[in-house]
């Protein structure tokens, strides 16, 4: 038998009075795409060719979520997709476990709600000096063109 002062702590959800909490599928993309960036030898999250060409036509709030798919069961549980590329050196298998379960960690955390599957997609490798590698180039595209400074 219970004490009379013991009352289990109230879930979220558990409080149908005070109306409905529903979290954005576009927050729980957030969430995740921070939890991989945290993660060593994670280089950048999506970066694939869809996602570089659908930046081009999202506005800024939107591609905020790009490389991630989140998608909600029946049961409330999530299950997200994950676009990643590594850091050139890094050990794959590891980065991406690591990921995993960083992702899975920080979502439950922040949502209360269960993660039942992260898959992690690797969409490329990066070099150390690929950001400046590509500013490089873009420098060279008009290599003779007067400063305007």
């Amino acid at each position: 038998m219970q004490s009379p002062e013991f009352t289990p702590t109230p879930r979220f959800d558990d409080q149908p009075e005070l109306g409905d909490i529903k979290i954005n599928h576009n927050v729980v993309a957030s969430i995740v795409r921070l939890a991989a960036l945290q993660i060593p030898g994670v280089a950048g999250v999506g970066g694939g060719i869809v996602d570089g060409i659908s930046e081009l036509f999202a506005k800024r709030r939107e591609s905020d979520h790009r490389g991630v798919r989140v998608n909600e069961t029946d049961d409330d549980t999530y299950v997200i997709e994950l676009r990643i590329v590594i850091n050139y050196g890094s050990e794959i298998g590891k980065t991406a476990y690591e990921v995993q379960v960083a992702v899975r960690k920080q979502v439950i955390a922040m949502t209360g709600k269960n993660v039942g599957k992260v898959d992690v997609i690797i969409e490329g490798v990066r070099l150390p000096g690929d950001l400046g590698a590509a500013q490089d180039k873009a420098d060279d595209l008009w290599p003779d063109a007067p400063a305007t400074d």
